[in-house]
């Protein structure tokens, strides 16, 4: 039970960052916004061994694929403020979400 909690901290976070992507509709402010809830969950939740390398390996690898998906018509975004063609925050988001993920994997494998 311990873990279940554990991951879910972790994941709140993110809860939190798609739960405000209907609320705030300047990308800037919101992608600001984003900056400090993961700055504040990393010292919160206590930054482990290189979540940097998995924040900057998920912020730059998703980045490349969403321009791809997007400039291939795969997928469609209504916000275009980074590189005209999707929302300036989506890439804060993924980042963070590879650090969730490094994080619960870290959760189960102890």
């Amino acid at each position: 039970m311990w873990r279940l909690y554990q991951i879910f901290l972790r994941m709140v976070p993110v809860f939190i960052m798609i739960g405000l992507i209907p609320f705030i509709s300047d990308d800037r402010f919101l992608t600001e916004v984003y900056a400090v809830i993961i700055l504040i969950s990393l010292i919160v939740l206590r930054r482990n061994r290189n979540d940097f390398i998995a924040f900057s390996t998920g912020f730059f690898l998703m980045t490349g694929f969403e321009y791809l998906f997007v400039s291939t018509g795969v997928e469609l975004f209504r916000r275009h403020t980074l590189f005209g063609v999707m929302p300036l925050w989506l890439p804060l988001l993924w980042a963070y979400g590879f650090v969730a993920i490094k994080h619960t994997a870290e959760i189960l494998s102890a």
